[in-house]
């Protein structure tokens, strides 16, 4: 009777240890289900509210905090633009950039240089502002022709010389001016 006793109880606390971790399995995968929704959200809002992106073009949709970007975008910087904004987002561990860039030019219309330049700008101004190194809000950034300048200030030249080193590593910019000054 004792061994049955035993036996009993023994399989009861096995079944409420399997249930648990079970409940316990479900309420994880709602909340990485909640979790998604939200950075899906989230991205769709960044993307809206960006004015050099055509947001109605560009689908997101987020697994276990990746985010895969498809759809369809007029260049390379709005490409890399779209992937630095998602990016940005607390919770993103990984963005799979599969926008398509479709070539207008071939279509017989062409970007103009200054259309150009205010995206390659914004592209340089979002990396400098998503940098926790590097205090992007007192950087203003313009380009004209592929050439970045950067004026305003930063706290120490390391800081100047980490922005500069985003700009030139930015697609499509040819030559950084470094106006920065530092302000200890």
């Amino acid at each position: 009777m004792n061994l049955m006793k035993s036996t009993l109880s023994a399989a009861i606390i096995a079944v409420s240890f399997s249930a648990g971790a079970m409940a316990g399995e479900k309420s994880d995968q709602k909340s990485l289900t909640m979790s998604d929704a939200w950075l899906d959200g989230k991205a769709e809002t960044i993307l809206l509210l960006n004015e050099n992106l055509n947001n109605f073009a560009i689908d997101t949709d987020v697994n276990n905090g990746v985010v895969m970007l498809t759809g369809e975008v007029e260049s390379n910087i709005d490409k890399r633009l779209a992937e630095e904004l998602i990016t940005g987002i607390d919770g993103v561990k990984k963005v799979n950039n599969k926008l398509t860039v479709v070539n207008k030019e071939s279509l017989g219309e062409s970007i103009s240089k200054e259309y150009t330049d205010t995206k390659i700008a914004t592209v340089v101004k979002t990396r400098l502002l998503l940098d926790r190194e590097v205090s992007g809000t007192k950087i203003d950034v313009s380009a004209q022709e592929g050439t970045i300048t950067l004026k305003g200030s930063v706290k120490s030249s390391a800081q100047k010389d980490l922005a500069q080193a985003i700009a030139e590593n930015t697609d499509d910019v040819q030559k950084v001016v470094n106006k920065l000054k530092v302000t200890g």
